[in-house]
């Protein structure tokens, strides 16, 4: 048995009519009591104190980045715990069980985002957290 939709209305996944973009109520934000039509002077006015400068807002969404993956989240938590304060990337392979290239990829991610320092000794790699990028994140989210 199919139903039928008016002109106007679309069909749900169930194969029953909904409301059509066009039905449903606008997306005009209420204004303020006591404002006028056209009062984008008094938005612009009241928010430009408060408005995040552009390149503090990249670094910002750069560092935000860095940490939204699991594996980055991981490497920051065991090289914060680690002896020193400091790890190899040859010892955090085998920690994670994930190939080097891995691990560097997402190393270099989070010291392009300001939250590890890197330190070459002979082959290998060591990091570190970065105290000030750290506490830079800390003051984004806190």
């Amino acid at each position: 048995m199919s139903i039928a939709a008016a002109p106007h209305q679309a069909l749900s996944q169930t194969g029953t009519p909904s409301a059509s973009p066009v039905d449903a109520p606008s997306a005009v934000p209420a204004r303020r009591p006591g404002s006028e039509a056209g009062g984008a002077e008094d938005c612009v006015t009241a928010l430009a104190g408060s408005l995040m400068d552009r390149e503090e807002a990249e670094a910002m969404a750069q560092s935000l980045k860095a940490v939204a993956d699991p594996t980055r989240l991981q490497l920051l938590h065991l090289i914060k715990s680690a002896p020193g304060g400091e790890a190899c990337v040859c010892d955090l392979t085998e920690c994670l069980g994930l190939r080097q290239p891995t691990i560097s990829h997402h190393l270099k991610i989070l010291v392009a985002a300001g939250l590890l320092t890197r330190e070459r000794r002979g082959t290998w790699s060591w990091f570190a957290v970065d105290p000030k990028g750290l506490e830079a994140l800390r003051r984004m989210v806190g």
